[in-house]
């Protein structure tokens, strides 16, 4: 038989712990492999370019935007675009490995529609506002206006939870990562 590839898609406010959750998954032995999205955001110091984003200048961004190589893609902030290339989905799918992605909450659902009975979306829910908030101010990455923004920005995307497949809620990590493992590879062996 073919291989089928799937799309594991996960989305979370900034903070909830989608990204530790992802990188788990992709140490088990489930056949995952990592979706690179593109950012034309300013690469924070510990970053690496086609490891963890494909760093774009917001220019470069809009003309792939032109030239239609993106599944999807947004605009987040002022000048600040997020996206999946169609060119690393096929790369993924073309190892035989089912696409894991890591993207915002408009991104999840746009990819949800696009690839139907092929993806299972899920949503890591904060167990609370505050405690993300805490969560946020102990990566201290965060100026008060961007930690403001997040958090505004949060509420708004926890009001698209019942959109997806899966609420995972990260209250204790350790049960989360066991859901999100039990979730995933029941999925990805029907």
């Amino acid at each position: 038989m073919e291989f089928q590839g799937k799309c594991i898609i996960f989305s979370a406010p900034s903070g909830a712990g989608k990204t530790t959750i992802v990188q788990h998954l992709l140490k088990q032995n489930l056949n995952l492999s990592f979706s690179i999205s593109a950012t034309s955001r300013e690469k924070r110091s510990y970053e690496v370019d086609k490891k963890d984003y494909y760093f774009l200048s917001a220019e470069e961004f809009k003309s792939k935007i032109e030239n239609k190589e993106f599944i999807e893609w947004e605009e987040v902030y002022k000048d600040q675009f997020y996206g999946t290339l169609e060119s690393e989905i096929q790369r993924i799918w073309s190892e035989k490995k089912h696409v894991v992605f890591d993207v915002d909450v408009v991104g999840g659902l746009n990819l949800k529609k696009k690839f139907g009975e092929k993806a299972l979306a899920i949503f890591v829910m904060p167990p609370s506002i505050d405690l993300l908030r805490k969560r946020l101010e102990g990566r201290k990455t965060e100026s008060v206006e961007t930690l403001r923004k997040r958090l505004n920005k949060a509420a708004e995307e926890i009001a698209f939870s019942e959109q997806f497949d899966y609420v995972l809620i990260n209250d204790a990590l350790p049960l989360a990562l066991n859901e999100a493992e039990d979730i995933v590879s029941s999925f990805v062996s029907n």
